[in-house]
């Protein structure tokens, strides 16, 4: 259990966001220093432009999935979990970055691609629309991370079908929640850094000659 949350969080911290910037425009841009500040998918689509965005969300994407088929091999479906809410702790706050890392959403959409596959369709339509919210994300993400944790205490309880990830242990609802606290958590803190750091207002343009006047 403890090489599979190691394992996760390794392969979590890997700046595919970082790379993807360094590969565009040969490290003239940082995006925790650009639009959001956020090295994720939808500021790289911004800063980048779209077709480096669906790369980072694709590599965000394969990172969880990838630390959860890795988690599974050393410890069964219960390291699967471990694992895949590691990586989103390690792209959240990686070490090698200062802790300064992304949201975690598309790294828990594969996370959910490999262990609750049932429930995929509608995290990753959550996902998609939760990047692109601006001024409610923080309530739309509460409302997604509740409905998934909720969703896998179900699958797990009714033992449902689950696709290729198999039956649902008590850990996929645990799980659920350790990433949707994490997530949570990095929407809240953004929230809290864009109503400190608010967008100035433009200068507004002299009315008349008087006012422009000296």
């Amino acid at each position: 259990m403890l090489a599979a949350a190691v394992a996760g969080y390794l392969i979590g911290t890997l700046p595919s966001a970082d790379v993807a910037a360094r590969l565009a425009t040969g490290g003239d841009i940082d995006l925790r220093a650009t639009g959001s500040g956020n090295p994720g998918a939808a500021n790289a689509m911004s800063a980048l432009g779209t077709g480096w965005g669906w790369g980072v969300l694709a590599a965000d994407i394969a990172k969880g999935a990838g630390a959860c088929v890795l988690g599974a091999r050393l410890a069964g479906g219960a390291g699967a979990d471990i694992a895949g809410s590691a990586a989103v702790v390690g792209h959240c706050y990686p070490v090698w970055n200062g802790f300064r890392g992304g949201k975690g959403v598309a790294v828990s959409s594969g996370q959910c691609l490999a262990t609750f596959p049932a429930y995929f369709p509608i995290d990753l339509t959550v996902a998609l629309v939760v990047a692109r919210i601006r001024g409610r994300a923080l309530p739309a993400t509460a409302v997604a991370s509740a409905v998934w944790v909720a969703s896998a205490a179900l699958w797990w309880r009714r033992g449902w079908p689950n696709g290729w990830a198999g039956r649902a242990g008590p850990t996929l609802p645990g799980a659920a929640a350790v990433t949707s606290a994490v997530i949570m958590v990095r929407f809240d803190a953004a929230a809290r850094q864009a109503r400190r750091s608010p967008v100035p207002e433009p200068e507004r343009e002299p009315e008349s000659e008087s006012e422009a006047a000296p």
